[in-house]
């Protein structure tokens, strides 16, 4: 892929920081997002020194306000012309039920529905880029069902559940957005990135996990690899498609997502 314009959603950390360098080796555009400033720049300031390629962005946002996110998608348009890759990578595992000020589960909010804000606030550029759009899920999007109690908080909560719901989340709303954007050279894909040492690893499950670098190989697969540029709506492990959920493949159950999705988006943004 020729060298582009990357956006990552939470790439100060893990798999995100780890494709971050990775595009940046390669030439690429990079805009960095996260939370905290302080993180941001000493990121920033790393990629440059480690690289040498000095075309490195950074934007801020809490995914836990939608406010904030809308304000990240305002920043980008004005950053970027175009938009080549975007990688919604941002997450998150609450081993307590925390609610966010909207009402919304927080795994929900920082895992599906900032993302979901953000990219349909992006659409217009998206189309004008023909972007390839990669959704970072799990494997573990399997063990959920789908019940629109989760977004609030209002079925039993255990931490397992909440994230496996909103991978599986993650998952159904890159079919649908796929199926909406066909035609449009926009491709939208999902993938299980593996068993990783990440933060995010350890606040849920005793495991060590591989290095967090191995995780960027199968994003930057999907955000650059020739071999890929014109599948859109797949679910893939270990760079090859994989069957998904049947739920994600449910029509009613994707309308409901999106149209709950939008809902809370249009009532707290």
């Amino acid at each position: 892929m020729k060298q582009g314009v990357a956006c990552i959603t939470g790439s100060t950390d893990g798999i995100g920081r780890a494709a971050a360098f990775e595009l940046a080796a390669a030439g690429h555009t990079v805009v960095l997002h996260g939370r905290s400033f302080e993180r941001l720049e000493h990121t920033r300031r790393e990629i440059e020194e480690q690289t040498g390629n000095h075309s490195i962005h950074t934007v801020l946002a809490d995914f836990t306000d939608l406010c904030q996110v809308r304000r990240m998608a305002d920043q980008l348009e004005k950053l970027c012309s175009v938009i080549d890759i975007l990688i919604n990578n941002a997450g998150v595992y609450m081993p307590r039920c925390q609610i966010t000020t909207a009402g919304i589960e927080t795994t929900f909010a920082v895992n599906h529905l900032a993302h979901f804000c953000l990219t349909t606030l992006l659409e217009p550029l998206l189309i004008e880029s023909r972007t390839r759009v990669v959704n970072v899920s799990s494997v573990d999007h399997h063990s959920a069902g789908f019940s629109a109690n989760s977004i609030t908080g209002g079925t039993r909560y255990t931490g397992y559940q909440a994230y496996a719901f909103s991978k599986l989340c993650n998952v159904a709303f890159t079919l649908e957005h796929a199926d909406r954007l066909r035609r449009t050279g926009v491709t939208v894909n999902t993938l299980d990135p593996g068993i990783l040492a990440t933060k995010l690893l350890h606040a849920g499950w005793s495991l060590q996990g591989d290095d967090v670098s191995c995780g960027a190989p199968p994003l930057l697969y999907l955000a650059c690899s020739s071999k890929v540029a014109d599948i859109t709506g797949t679910y893939f492990e270990n760079n090859h498609p994989a069957i998904c959920s049947p739920i994600a493949h449910d029509p009613e159950i994707r309308r409901e997502l999106w149209e709950i999705s939008e809902e809370i988006v249009e009532r707290n943004s």
